[in-house]
Order: C-alpha cells, then structure tokens, then sequence
C-alpha cells in the first residue's frame, strides 16, 4: 500500500486545543481521525483524546487488511463514545465532555469511513469533490429541506447546533458510515473539525489541495489548507485540523 499522509491541529484564536488528529499507518491498511471536544463542555480536549486513543488501539489490534471495516468503525464508535461517556459519570449531564467525530479507513484501494456530529470526511480527486459526509446539524437539516442556501450557513445563528456527538448520555448517538469508495491514483482523502471548513467553501478546499498534494508535499499542502482556514475566521478562529492520506497505487 503507497500512500501519503500528515496531519495537522491549529489552536486558531482560542485559548487551548481541544481538537485532536491521529494518522496510522500498517501495512495493509491505514486509519485517519479527528476529533473536536466541543466547546462550553467540561474537559473538552481530555474528550477528544480519550475517542482518539480507543479508535487507535482498536486498530492496531486487529489484522490487516480489517475483514469488514464498516463494522469495525460501528464498533470503534461504540467504543470511542462509552469511554467518553465514562469519564463524564460525575457530572451534570449539560456539562459532560462531548467530541464530535470523523474516522476513515483506506485499504485495498478502496475507503470507508464514519462521522458523528459536523467534523467532516471529504474525498478529492483532480481538484473537485468526489463525496463528502453531511452534517449533523439543524442548518444541514434546513440545507437538504431547502429552507437556507449553503452561502448562509457561516452566519446562521444556529451554525454551531450539533445534533449528535460522542459522549454525554450513555445511549449510542447516531452515526453515519460510508459505503466502499473506490479510490484512483492521487486521491485524496482528509478528515477534518469545522475549524477547517467552516469558512472554506467545498470547492476552494478541493482546489487548493489539487496543485500541492503528492510527490512528497502533502504536509506542506494540508499546513496551507489549515492556516488559510484560521486566517479566514480570524479574529474568531476556531481550533482547526485535519488528517489526510494520498492514495498511490
């Protein structure tokens, strides 16, 4: 398996991260996730970390190439969410730790991946989107009934409503899998927090990634994604990261 990847978080113009992004690499198969401990909740970051630790000792543990990838991402978000949930026993349920989520698995050519609230996994190939996850949110709800265009979505007063997260009450929240997506040679996949796209249109990420992933730049190309995703919030920046691997065959 040829791939490329890198992974990168932006505190933004918040006081501290609670994003988190992890890349493994086996042979066989590759995982990418984010996470983003949501804000106003206690321990935020220490949500994050805890899904992202579970989701990657999961993997490692299994044989490579996975037999049945969608299951094991049901499974792992199961997981992600029930240790989320037991650190935040003790509190107030409005107040307990909260992350939501965006994991994808690449192997035998091919990608399969999960979300759980609006972190995002997009699929790019020659500088257009090939697919990407659909929120959940109230203003994606609003979007697919028409009510709003995708323009007001930045500036909709409830822009920030997540319908759904890892953590907080025990019942498992609703999440979304992919089917297999077939991958050619130079696609990119990348999972990412709002921070990233919320202030980037789908197209303006696609295309900036086009000219700069592969031969070797993928780092350098998600920094630049990532940074112009904190300079165009700025000064409200959120924390911002992503994950991405480059598919080569």
């Amino acid at each position: 398996m040829a791939i490329e990847f890198a992974e990168l978080s932006l505190t933004g113009d918040r006081d501290d991260n609670q994003d988190r992004a992890s890349v493994a690499v086996a042979e066989g198969a590759s995982l990418i996730v984010v996470m983003d401990g949501m804000g106003g909740h206690a321990w935020g970051a220490r949500a994050a970390e805890t899904g992202c630790k579970v989701m990657l000792e999961l993997f490692r543990a299994e044989t490579k190439p996975l037999f049945d990838p969608l299951g094991f991402l049901h499974l792992a978000l199961g997981r992600a969410h029930d240790a989320v949930v037991a650190i935040g026993t003790k509190l107030a349920v409005d107040v307990r730790p909260r992350a939501t989520c965006a994991v994808c698995i690449v192997q035998r050519g091919e990608a399969f991946w999960a979300h759980i609230g609006d972190s995002r996994v997009y699929h790019l190939r020659g500088g257009t989107v090939v697919a990407r996850t659909r929120d959940h949110s109230h203003v994606e709800q609003l979007l697919r009934e028409g009510s709003i265009r995708e323009e007001e979505i930045p500036g909709h007063p409830m822009r920030n409503f997540v319908e759904c997260c890892l953590g907080g009450e025990a019942m498992l929240p609703e999440m979304t899998l992919s089917g297999r997506q077939p991958l050619e040679d130079g696609d990119v996949i990348m999972a990412c927090t709002d921070g990233v796209w919320s202030n980037l249109k789908d197209a303006e990420i696609a295309a900036f990634l086009k000219p700069h992933c592969g031969n070797g730049s993928t780092h350098s190309a998600l920094e630049q994604l990532v940074e112009r995703a904190v300079a165009a919030s700025a000064p409200h920046s959120d924390n911002a990261t992503a994950a991405s691997i480059v598919w080569r065959h």
